[in-house]
């Protein structure tokens, strides 16, 4: 590209982080289009190739324009969203019934989807490259602190939970058979602690290491294709044992009908609500896709929320057409005993080992946003830690030696599972994205119904959070007693 001499370009190094934004925010005042969120567009005829008038742009591009294309970034943000939580769902149908869990999983995942295209919209506006960032340009540096501290909380108990369900399901626990001891019987396998070590080892720290989220696209994938075999092979068993009539009719509304029914059902909601937190990583998968716009980002949010919904509500609905009563808050511990069907044992080892290879595939895309934000919290400032491969490898190191520490001391994962969906899962995916939209309305107008919509899902996610809070506090009491 050639310069002018009157121009307003200027040289930058061909290492640096660069993007085309404009000038300064003025531009986005004038009167023209927007799409549906407020996000400006050029013309009638914008597409997702980002088109735009170059002359009135800085130059801001890396020394090469490749990134992320729709599918990778839709793999990422999906396996985002589908860990742990999708096996709480059997469980969390159980109580809320299957008409009400229905419902609540495709307005979960609405509500998600409009949070995440409101925190697209204003990020781009403010030219925030991080969610921490957004949140200082709204409301200040103290808060932004808060939000990182909760994506650092959030991330790193998910993971640590992670690693729980990993050697629970291959070395066994106390109420269960583990996969080797089925296969092998006993032996040095039996020990969780060296079977974590050797998968963290072996898998999870190569992962880990990578620098950019887009080179975790394939392996997303994958971890997508896992999730959908897991739901295929529950779809299959249960539809077998629907035609030979040993499936019991299953609830359709929760049950009111006592105390310990109505404290079940303030707790799973929680857990529902934790289930499309994802938007940690929506800043960093927006910075790497090719050609980037709101409108190409909020095309992979509304694909990536129909695949989780339909993910999500196969999932519970199989699993608890399988199991009913007998559903436990972890249903792949379900799958350790007959099925009452042939191939019932090859079917368990394929259910579980399919989902621990599916987990070993989602815990590199956790990390990457929380390796980011401890970077951004521990070494304000710095330069970017894609250009200093040192300081990225021994945060990561770090990290995972404190994530192996925890899974070592942590003895009820699901616990402290409702927890942080009722706390730090809450405040990312609603709490901050709505405070976000309202604080900065003043500046980018936000339309009558999505002030609405962002008041709604303030309240909502406060209401949430506190009923959570409580609910699992009684209920923890409840069983000590």
């Amino acid at each position: 590209m050639s310069h002018r001499k009157d121009s307003n370009y200027s040289s930058l190094p061909v290492s640096s982080y660069l993007e085309l934004q404009p000038h300064n925010d003025s531009s986005f005042d004038e009167p023209g289009e927007r799409d549906y969120l407020g996000s400006k567009v050029v013309d009638d005829d914008y597409d997702d190739d980002f088109e735009i008038d170059i002359d009135n742009y800085p130059l801001v591009v890396v020394g090469s324009n490749h990134g992320s294309g729709v599918p990778g970034a839709v793999f990422n943000l999906t396996t985002t969203v589908i860990g742990a939580g999708i096996m709480a769902l059997p469980a969390t149908m159980k109580v809320l019934g299957v008409v009400l869990g229905i419902v609540l999983i495709i307005l979960m995942g609405i509500l998600s989807e409009i949070s995440v295209e409101l925190l697209v919209r204003f990020s781009v506006l403010c030219k925030a490259s991080s969610y921490g960032e957004v949140v200082q340009h709204a409301m200040g540096k103290p808060v932004r602190i808060v939000s990182e501290i909760c994506i650092i909380m959030n991330n790193a108990g998910v993971m640590v939970v992670y690693l729980i369900i990993m050697g629970d399901v291959m070395s066994g626990s106390l109420h269960h058979l583990g996969v080797f001891d089925q296969l092998l019987g006993n032996g040095l396998w039996d020990h969780r602690k060296i079977v974590i070590l050797v998968v963290m080892v072996v898998f999870l720290a190569p992962l880990c290491s990578l620098d950019k989220i887009d080179s975790l696209s394939l392996t997303s994938a994958a971890s997508v294709a896992l999730a959908v075999l897991f739901v295929v092979v529950a779809f299959f068993i249960a539809f077998i044992k629907l035609v030979e009539g040993k499936i019991d009719a299953p609830r359709m509304f929760p049950d009111f009908s006592s105390k310990k029914a109505i404290l079940d059902l303030l707790v799973v909601i929680p857990i529902m609500t934790n289930a499309y937190v994802c938007h940690f990583n929506v800043q960093p998968i927006y910075n790497e896709l090719q050609g980037r716009s709101p409108q190409k980002m909020n095309r992979v949010g509304r694909i990536t929320t129909v695949l989780c919904i339909l993910v999500y509500a196969s999932t519970a609905l199989s699993g608890y057409l399988l199991f009913g009563d007998d559903t436990e808050s972890d249903v792949l511990t379900n799958f350790d005993k007959d099925l009452g069907i042939r191939f019932s044992s090859a079917l368990n080892y394929i259910v579980r080992v399919g989902y621990i290879l599916h987990l070993i595939l989602v815990f590199p895309v956790i990390h990457f946003s929380l390796r980011q934000t401890v970077d951004a919290l521990v070494f304000e400032g710095s330069p970017p830690l894609s250009e200093s491969r040192k300081r990225s490898l021994g945060l990561t190191f770090v990290l995972l030696i404190l994530i192996y520490i925890g899974s070592t001391m942590i003895p009820n994962i699901w616990t402290a599972f409702k927890f942080t969906g009722a706390t730090t899962a809450v405040s990312l995916g609603f709490i901050f994205p709505s405070l976000v939209a309202l604080r900065l309305s003043h500046k980018w107008d936000l339309s009558h119904g999505e002030w609405i919509l962002s008041w709604l899902m303030l309240v909502l996610a406060g209401i949430v959070s506190i009923v959570g809070v409580i609910g699992n506090v009684y209920s923890m009491q409840s069983k000590s007693q």
